[in-house]
């Protein structure tokens, strides 16, 4: 597995990925200038055009990876010479999974490098208000890491099951979407407002709730932005959440895939 994950970390640096995302990074040299436009809050606006722009880019970046590795490889008929050989299926999947991952998080690291470079010229141009926390902005950016390391699960799992590229990145876009829109959509319909709508589709929203991963948990910008220290135990929580979660689709994806059918 690590042999199949160093061989897929090694294809994904032969793409050129990276030079695209240094490229698009060069966003970083305008931020403080655009955060200078605001004049009482220039560090709060670097913080959150820093951190939402990684978050972005990590989030393409598992998508579009994470939909790809698999399909190319069947594509091309790769998969087919691999799994001649002694390695199973799990390995295979598991060791392509391992490679977007650690990629995702290499650029993750580089990303927040920028981002507190840029923070730290912002803040120095115009003293804050209120202290940066940087730590808790490092913790930000982990766990939007994390959020990635969990879309790019679901998008194996798309393609386990099929066979073009359409299902693996529109239901990884889907995923995203609708997990970050779960909570709020499952607060509405505890808190009263959703008591005009049939039983039926309550029900199925909460079901829903349970099912969709719960992205929201793991967006702590406003915490980063204001440098307020979010709740130890809620972190655990996301955390454990974090980890039981992807074990099961990465648990799903395997099985799936190691009774494909390859033609």
């Amino acid at each position: 597995m690590q042999q199949i994950a160093l061989i897929a970390f090694k294809g994904i640096i032969r793409d050129r990925v990276l030079h695209g995302v240094g490229l698009v990074s060069l966003f970083f040299l305008f931020i403080p200038s655009i955060s200078s436009l605001s004049m009482r809050q220039v560090a709060e606006l670097s913080i959150t055009l820093s951190l939402s722009f990684i978050s972005f880019l990590s989030v393409v970046l598992a998508v579009f990876l994470g939909a790809t590795q698999l399909w190319k490889d069947i594509e091309r008929r790769y998969t087919f010479s691999v799994l001649s050989l002694p390695v199973s299926r799990t390995s295979y999947l598991l060791g392509k999974y391992l490679a977007v991952a650690f990629f995702i998080l290499c650029v993750s690291g580089l990303l927040v490098l920028a981002a507190l470079a840029v923070i730290m010229i912002s803040s120095t141009m115009y003293v804050p208000d209120r202290p940066v926390a940087w730590d808790i902005i490092l913790l930000c950016a982990l766990f939007d890491a994390m959020k990635s390391l969990l879309l790019i699960a679901f998008a194996f799992l798309f393609s386990t099951v099929s066979t073009s590229l359409f299902l693996p990145v529109f239901g990884t876009i889907a995923i995203y979407f609708a997990g970050n829109a779960s909570q709020q959509v499952y607060e509405y319909i505890t808190a009263g407002g959703g008591k005009q709508l049939p039983e039926v589709l309550r029900w199925a929203a909460n079901a829903l709730y349970y099912l969709l991963p719960n992205l929201s948990a793991f967006d702590l910008k406003t915490f980063a932005i204001y440098a307020v220290p979010p709740d130890v135990q809620g972190l655990l929580t996301t955390g454990v959440y974090f980890v039981v979660y992807t074990a099961i689709i990465l648990f799903c994806s395997s099985i799936i895939f190691s009774r494909k059918e390859m033609n």
